[in-house]
């Protein structure tokens, strides 16, 4: 199954088990109607900031869009079968490295191509999420908060940054090589469910 049939599926399994409409969810996340029905139908690569808006008004973290449905919950996850996506606005190319198996964790490789930019814009989440982004090659610029409020970080390799996913962030590659990043991603909707 391609990356764009695996997204496709996961939209409609969290929209469907919500209960929410096409339109309801246009609404909640800000994306029109028929770019979600592309994007359900496998018809249209989601750009990064779509797939961020979704994500938010889905209660996922853009991670968890990935996720294939009836994937054995396996400890282990091969390299093999890690899904690997490429944001067709900026050349980003993000890949899935955690398990099946339910972690409080979920771990992303992202190779980030020089000169380019992505932005978040979400801030409102119904569950807190929070990040860090370790880099391991080259260097990124990450910008936290709103144009009015906001700090900016240089990261070099082996730099960590630590952050909310409460706010707007801005990832910008200075450099003239691209940049390879872990994030380490923890979120209240990847607690098990609770077992009276």
């Amino acid at each position: 199954m391609n990356i764009n049939d695996i997204i496709a599926q996961r939209v409609r399994e969290l929209r469907d088990a919500q209960g929410l409409t096409l339109a309801a969810l246009a609404e909640r996340s800000g994306v029109s109607r028929s770019n979600i029905s592309l994007i359900e139908r496998g018809e249209s690569s989601a750009t990064a900031t779509v797939l961020d808006k979704l994500s938010a008004a889905l209660g996922v973290t853009v991670a968890g869009l990935f996720e294939q449905a009836g994937a054995a919950p396996s400890p282990l996850s091969r390299r093999a079968d890690q899904p690997e996506w490429t944001d067709p606005g900026s050349g980003y190319v993000r890949r899935n490295l955690s398990p099946a198996a339910w972690s409080p964790i979920q771990l992303v490789e992202v190779v980030f191509p020089p000169g380019q930019r992505v932005i978040y814009d979400t801030l409102t989440r119904e569950v807190d999420v929070y990040q860090q982004v370790w880099i391991i090659e080259g260097t990124m610029e990450l910008t936290v908060g709103d144009q009015a409020d906001n700090t900016a970080w240089r990261l070099d390799a082996g730099d960590c940054l630590a952050m909310g996913l409460d706010q707007r962030l801005a990832y910008h590659n200075p450099g003239d090589k691209p940049a390879r990043y872990i994030v380490a991603l923890v979120s209240q909707a990847h607690k098990p469910p609770r077992r009276d």
